[in-house]
C-alpha cells in the first residue's frame, strides 16, 4: 500500500510552513511574516508513531478581499486544489491569535467539496491564556478545533499528528523494519516489474519508449515537457511481464511553472517510488548538471536498482571503445549517488543499443533480489574487520562487530550485531560495502547497511 498524502491548507500567515517544519524536523519550508511567501506545493516524508505519510505544504488561500495579484492568486489556488484531490487526509490551520475570518470560511466552503477526512488545527496557541480563542473556530462546523504551537513544537502538536495517522486507511503507510527472512522470495529472473524512466526534460524519454514498446506511446517533440503524465505501457520480454512508466522530464524547481508541470513533476518522482528499475536517461552532448545529480540522489534514496543511459550517443564523433570508458568514468564521479549503475549508450533515433536497456535492467533488478547466507556474509564481513579494523573513536572506543547477516532484498539490507552502533563510521560503512560488493557483486543495486547492539538483540 503507497504512502497515504496529508496535505496542509488555509489562507495565508498562518503558519502552515512553520507547522510542516516542525513535522518533518527540519527547515525546508521557507517561514516569513509576509503572506504569500509559499505559492508551489511542497512535498516530503513524514514518520510518526511508525507510519509514514507525504506531508504536503500549500500556499495560502486568498479569500476575495484579499490583496494579490489576481492571476497569482488563481495560480496557487490550483496547486492547492490539486494537492486536495491527492490528500488522504486535509489538515486545515488557522490562526487562533488573529481568530476567526471570513478568509477562513472561504478556505473551509473549498476543502469541504473534496469530501475527504479534515482535522483542524488552531495554530498559534503559544500560552495557557489563547486556549480561550480556540473555541469561536466550531462555528465552522469541521469538528472539534486542536490547539497547537508550530513555532513552539508544544500544545498540541503530537495529538495532532496522532488525529492525522489515525484517519489512515488500515494498514497505509505502516512502517515494517526488516527482519531476517520476511520477504516473500519471488524469482528474480522471472518476475514482473516496472522500470520508471527519468531525467531532465528533452533528454530523449519518450523516444526511448517507443522504441522499447515498439510503437509510438508516446508524443515524442523537440519542446520540453511535452509529457505531463506519468505513462504507464505494458510490454512482454521472452515471455516476461514488464511496466515501462515514461515520466516528465524534472526541472529545477525555479524553473517550473505553476499549474500542470508542476504537478508533472510530482508525478515523476512518485513514479520513482512505485517503480522496481529507474533508468536515468542523460544527453550526450550536454554536461552532466546539478539536476541530474539530484534526480540520481532521489533514486538511491529510494533504495532503487538503477540503470545509467547516455543517449544521443550516434550524435557524438569518437565513439569508440575508449571514449565510452572514458564517458563512464566521468559519469560515475559525477553521478556518485548512482556510482552502482550500469552505464548503457544509446540512441533512440537510429535505435542503437536501445534493448540493451532492458538487459541492464533485468540484471540490475536481479542483483536488488539477490539474498547471501549468513554463513557467507559472516565470512567477508570478518574478513574484511579483520584486514582492516574499524577506526577507533576520540575517547579511543573501537567498534567491535560480533555477527552479521542479510535481513532483506531490493535493496540489499545488512544487519550488523556490533558492541555500540555509534561507532560506525560513514568512511568505515562504505569500506564493508565496498567489500561487499567485491565478493557478491550487487551491480546496479543500492546497499544498506544496518547497525544493532548486541545488547538490543
Amino acid at each position: 500500500m503507497s504512502k497515504p498524502v496529508v496535505a496542509i491548507v488555509g489562507r495565508p500567515n498562518v503558519g502552515k510552513s512553520t507547522f510542516f517544519n516542525r513535522c518533518i524536523g527540519a527547515k525546508y519550508a521557507i517561514v516569513d511574516d509576509s503572506p504569500g511567501v509559499t505559492r508551489d506545493r511542497i512535498y516530503r516524508d513524514c514518520e510518526w508513531n511508525g507510519r509514514e505519510f507525504l506531508l504536503v505544504d500549500t500556499g495560502g488561500i486568498q479569500g476575495e478581499d484579499g490583496k494579490v495579484d489576481a492571476m497569482m492568486a488563481g495560480a496557487v489556488l490550483d496547486q492547492v486544489q490539486e494537492a486536495l484531490i491527492q490528500a488522504d487526509v486535509i489538515v486545515f490551520v488557522v490562526d487562533g491569535r488573529q481568530g476567526l475570518t471570513g478568509a477562513d470560511e472561504e478556505v473551509a466552503n473549498i476543502i469541504r467539496k473534496v469530501k475527504k477526512p479534515i482535522l483542524l488545527g488552531v495554530n498559534k496557541i503559544d500560552s495557557m491564556k489563547d486556549n480561550n480563542n480556540i473555541m469561536e473556530f466550531y462555528k465552522l462546523g469541521l469538528g472539534e478545533p486542536m490547539g497547537l504551537s508550530a513555532m513552539q513544537g508544544s500544545g498540541g502538536v503530537g495529538d495532532l499528528l496522532d488525529a492525522i495517522v489515525e484517519k489512515f486507511p488500515e494498514g497505509a503507510g505502516k512502517i515494517v523494519y526488516p527482519e531476517e527472512g520476511e520477504e516473500e522470495e519471488k524469482d528474480p529472473n522471472t518476475s514482473p516489474y516496472a522500470i520508471a524512466i527519468v531525467g531532465r526534460p528533452n533528454v530523449g524519454k519518450s523516444s526511448l519508449t517507443n522504441v522499447l514498446c515498439g510503437s509510438k506511446r508516446a508524443i515524442v517533440s523537440e519542446t520540453p515537457g511535452t509529457t505531463r503524465d506519468a505513462v504507464d505501457t505494458p510490454i512482454k520480454v521472452h515471455g516476461r511481464e514488464i511496466t515501462l512508466i515514461d515520466t516528465a522530464g524534472i526541472r529545477r524547481k525555479s524553473r517550473v511553472d505553476y499549474g500542470i508541470e508542476a504537478f508533472s513533476v510530482v508525478r515523476s518522482l512518485k513514479a520513482i517510488d512505485r517503480a522496481d528499475v529507474c533508468v536515468l536517461v542523460l544527453d550526450a552532448n550536454i554536461e552532466i548538471s546539478d539536476q541530474d545529480q539530484k534526480i540520481a540522489g532521489k533514486i538511491e534514496e529510494a533504495g532503487k536498482a538503477a540503470v545509467i543511459v547516455i543517449n544521443k550517443w550516434d550524435l557524438i564523433e569518437d565513439r569508440s571503445s575508449r571514449s565510452m570508458t572514458t564517458f563512464t568514468e566521468e559519469v560515475k564521479q559525477q553521478l556518485r549517488a548512482l556510482s552502482y549503475a550500469e552505464v548503457v549508450f544509446t540512441s533512440a533515433t537510429s535505435k542503437l543499443r536501445v534493448p540493451k536497456i532492458l538487459e541492464a535492467s533485468a540484471r540490475a533488478y536481479a542483483e536488488a533480489h539477490k539474498r547471501i547466507t549468513t554463513a557467507l556474509v559472516n565470512q567477508i564481513v570478518n574478513e574484511s574487520v579483520a584486514l582492516v579494523p574499524p577506526p577507533a573513536s576520540k575517547r579511543g572506543k573501537r567498534l567491535k562487530v560480533y555477527y552479521t547477516t542479510q535481513v532483506s532484498i531490493a535493496p540489499p539490507t545488512f544487519l550488523l550485531f556490533v558492541s555500540d552502533g555509534k561507532l560506525m563510521a560513514k568512511n568505515y560503512e562504505a569500506y564493508l560495502e565496498r567489500k561487499l560488493r567485491e565478493a557478491f557483486g550487487f551491480h546496479g543495486a543500492p546497499i544498506r547497511i544496518f547497525t544493532r547492539a548486541k545488547k538490543e538483540s
